[in-house]
């Protein structure tokens, strides 16, 4: 009885140790998630008006440049997965993946090879276990993503894009990542990066989807060649951030629910140690009163 009493007593101390782990991680990842929505928020109006700008360009400058036109039978597609670096964010980096692997089938179905550029290390170790073939990866900045990070995918994405499925390129690019909605919801999103879809149809747009019109000097082509690495670059930023508050927020809620298990868990240790020890010392009792009565009786029988 006493043995499994110190079991308990032990099982308590290591369960209070967890706790106090999962308590400052959520924490930390509490304090950090305002700070990643800030820079998503902050990040949004450029990207967003960039993208319309690009757009824009690519609608009205009728001219034929890689960032718009559909190359015919595409043979080869890039996708950009962005994931985390880090555990303990409950379904965060399985969801994405998941994801990801959805829009490789759908290409493959559609007879394009798919080639993976991957970011954060529970991608990469993910297709390291399935012993797959990936183009590039990149680790170490998933919850604090700088522009500098996001430029150098992007340059790496320009590169194979420009050189086409004929030179070792791909013909399209797709971003897979996870979009901040709010604390409770986190949902990975599919966007394709290039050719851009040019706006098309007779239908009058609405009005929150007219595209402004623009002179451009020295030409389309020029601008648009300037606009390229900045488009990527941002696009792939704002998605970058995007996903660094989705995975603060995934693993704050997972710390959460880790914490209160473990509270639970330490609570009911706890009343089964009581159980436990009650139990010993009933059968303490038992003993000594047992004793008491066998002494009364030999007592009894030698007079």
């Amino acid at each position: 009885m006493a043995g499994k009493i110190r079991i308990y007593r032990q099982r308590i101390r290591a369960v209070t140790t967890i706790k106090k782990s999962t308590r400052a991680m959520e924490l930390v990842a509490a304090s950090r998630i305002r700070k990643a929505q800030d820079r998503s928020a902050a990040a949004t109006p450029y990207a967003r008006e960039l993208t319309r700008a690009v757009s824009a360009l690519a609608t009205f400058s009728h001219v034929d440049h890689p960032i718009t036109t559909e190359r015919p039978n595409a043979r080869r597609a890039a996708l950009l997965l962005i994931s985390s670096d880090r555990g303990l964010a409950g379904a965060y980096s399985s969801n994405v993946i998941r994801e990801g692997e959805r829009l490789a089938e759908k290409l493959r179905e559609e007879g394009k090879e798919v080639l993976p550029y991957l970011t954060g290390r529970k991608a990469v170790s993910y297709y390291r276990f399935r012993r797959r073939e990936v183009e590039a990866e990149w680790t170490g900045f998933s919850d604090n993503p700088q522009y500098d990070d996001a430029r150098t995918v992007g340059q790496t994405l320009i590169d194979a894009f420009l050189a086409g499925s004929e030179n070792g390129g791909v013909d399209e690019i797709h971003v897979v990542y996870t979009q901040f909605v709010s604390m409770m919801t986190q949902r990975p999103e599919v966007i394709r990066l290039m050719p851009l879809e040019v706006v098309e149809g007779e239908e009058p747009p609405a009005a929150a989807d007219v595209l402004p019109l623009y002179e451009f000097e020295p030409s389309a082509a020029e601008v648009l060649d300037a606009l390229l690495p900045r488009y990527v670059g941002n696009r792939i930023y704002h998605c970058m951030l995007q996903a660094a508050a989705s995975e603060l927020a995934s693993r704050q809620r997972a710390m959460k629910s880790a914490t209160d298990n473990a509270e639970e868990l330490i609570r009911t240790l706890t009343r089964e140690a009581n159980q436990a020890r009650q139990a010993e010392i009933t059968q303490e009792i038992s003993e000594i009163v047992g004793g008491a009565s066998a002494l009364s009786e030999a007592s009894a029988g030698s007079e």
